[in-house]
């Protein structure tokens, strides 16, 4: 007996199976202006500019407290041609940076010699808990009481605040070794110096680079900070006489000072990252697009 047979047209009758669907091409990512951040920065600061300028002329703040942004350029650019504002420019900068080399120094020092180290490392960590979070403000009058006025006492600010910036970066980097490379290293007989060498120091310069630019940043507050405090020669010095002195437009001047000096610091330290780093994949990623 044979099976009956499909009725004619059922074939076609059969809803066909859909298409598959087309596949869509990623998004193509965007091209970046060339200097497009720069311009964005600058419009930034123009608008800024523009609302500081507009404000001190309305009734919310009075232009003896807070001038127009006119009249603080034009005071910084009659400062500019001082040779008593470089010579401000010259102490913070000095102070900033042998505070920031020591610092840098001694924390890459401590932290391959310590970072390497287990033991070490466990029996300090309660130690750098303790200390790390102590605001370098707070050492002001021990550093008053052991150097006085003098730039030593704005070194012992700076070197103290900056320190810990880099040597936990440094702790971090060293612990951040590739257990399968470093067991490698040890199996082709490589001693300590060259595990740190080729293997250690590699993996944990990203960490010392961003350490050392966060330490910048830190190093130049804490030196305006002590000369302003302590009066150590320098920008906060000035800063501390113009106010005392009833002068708002010397006081802003200044500070705008220390604002361009603190973006041409973190422009320098961003310029040495790139070109430090030309090899790590962050930088060659940041400069491909």
């Amino acid at each position: 007996m044979t099976a009956p047979s499909a009725p004619a047209g059922a074939a076609s009758a059969a809803p066909a199976a859909p298409p598959p669907p087309a596949k869509k091409s990623p998004p193509r990512p965007r091209r970046r202006l060339p200097g497009g951040d720069a311009l964005l920065g600058t419009g930034g600061v123009l608008a800024f500019l523009l609302i500081w300028e507009i404000v001190p002329r309305t009734p919310l703040v009075s232009a003896d407290y807070l001038p127009p942004a006119s009249e603080v350029l034009a005071t910084l650019a009659e400062r500019t041609a001082t040779a008593k504002f470089w010579t401000a420019v010259g102490d913070t900068l000095a102070a900033w940076g042998l505070g920031l080399a020591i610092a840098v120094g001694a924390a890459v020092l401590l932290g391959f010699a310590i970072g390497t180290v287990p033991v070490l490392r466990a029996y300090t960590a309660s130690t750098v808990e303790f200390l790390r979070p102590i605001p370098s403000v707070a050492l002001i009058p021990l550093a008053i009481l052991i150097y006085g006025t003098d730039i030593a006492s704005t070194l012992m600010l700076v070197i103290y605040a900056a320190f810990w910036q880099v040597y936990v970066q440094v702790l971090y980097g060293v612990a951040d070794i590739d257990p399968v490379a470093d067991q490698t290293a040890r199996a082709y007989g490589l001693g300590r110096w060259a595990r740190i060498r080729h293997l250690i120091w590699p993996t944990a310069l990203p960490y010392l680079i961003t350490g050392v630019r966060l330490g910048a940043a830190v190093a130049l507050i804490l030196t305006i900070t002590a000369q302003l405090t302590i009066g150590s020669p320098g920008l906060g010095q000035e800063i501390a006489v113009a106010q005392s002195s009833g002068a708002p437009d010397v006081v802003y001047a200044l500070i705008v000072a220390t604002g361009i000096l603190g973006v041409a610091v973190n422009t320098g330290v961003r310029a040495l990252e790139r070109r430090v780093l030309r090899w790590h994949p962050s930088v060659r990623g940041e400069a491909a697009v």
